[in-house]
């Protein structure tokens, strides 16, 4: 599995598993199809309420801890200090593990100080419980306010498909070392319809699917796809096996682009 090296040179596989909108045995059966295929990456969240369901997954396919990478994120409520570490410790009981690989601030939130809640989380990493600190759905301005804090922000998790590519948003976090990670990369189905996708699945013998997420690693970003179906769980991994022309990178990067599909009160989007 191909990987991108974080700017505090940990290791993040490019292509995770994301498990939004998942829950109980739908998500242990997901999560486990994603691991026997060779998925080494899962993506979670306090929110999405499936800690301990990812838990069971990993125990029952068998796979070391260290053979793996593991991200979660605390919501955009919970980011004063106390609630940080308060809640992060219920989170590894939740997921049964003593560290986490990856961990985010889901959503920006104006009221709370970025300084406490980073400073808490940089805390967790001295401790050995979290080897990575970053952030989600933060614009160039958010960034912009958490770098003035003097702390490391590695990775930056956003809405990236085809039809809302965050080409702009790219720049600023290359400029800063800060790797991307797309989530909701097939646009939630609706970009898998794109001509110039289906042109281009054509061309290379793949799936749509397997067209965007090529497109997006080869940007160097992370993506993490979705999927309860073990056949699409299957395919999406496949993503990693070939290489798209630049010209053909190009042209997913000219698709005319829409507005974000997801928003969130507080968040303050620059449009």
């Amino acid at each position: 599995m191909k990987s991108i090296k974080l700017n505090d040179q940990a290791q993040i596989p490019a292509l995770g598993f994301g498990t939004w909108q998942m829950r109980g045995d739908e998500c242990v059966r997901a999560v486990l199809t994603a691991l026997e295929v060779g998925y080494r990456h899962i993506d979670t969240a306090d929110v999405y309420g499936n800690h301990k369901d990812v838990a069971k997954a990993i125990k029952e396919s068998g796979l070391a801890r260290e053979e793996l990478f593991i991200t979660t994120k605390i919501p955009w409520d919970l980011l004063r200090a106390p609630d940080v570490l308060e809640n992060f410790n219920r989170y590894l009981d939740e997921l049964d593990m003593s560290y986490v690989d990856l961990f985010l601030v889901h959503w920006p939130n104006k009221q709370i100080p970025i300084l406490d809640t980073l400073g808490a989380m940089n805390q967790l990493k001295q401790e050995g419980k979290v080897k990575a600190v970053g952030v989600s759905n933060f614009t160039s301005h958010h960034l912009q306010d958490a770098l003035t804090t003097g702390h490391k922000i590695t990775l930056n998790q956003v809405e990236l498909h085809p039809t809302f590519n965050q080409l702009e948003l790219q720049v600023f976090c290359k400029a800063r070392n800060i790797t991307m990670t797309a989530y909701s990369p097939l646009g939630r189905g609706e970009d898998l319809a794109h001509p110039a996708i289906l042109e281009l699945a054509k061309k290379y013998g793949v799936s749509p699917a397997q067209v965007i997420l090529n497109w997006i690693i080869s940007r160097g970003i992370v993506a993490i796809p979705k999927s309860a179906n073990p056949q699409r769980i299957e395919d999406n991994y496949k993503s990693v096996s070939w290489e798209m022309e630049k010209i053909d990178i190009e042209k997913v990067n000219n698709i005319s682009q829409q507005p974000r599909i997801l928003n969130r009160p507080n968040s303050e989007f620059d449009y």
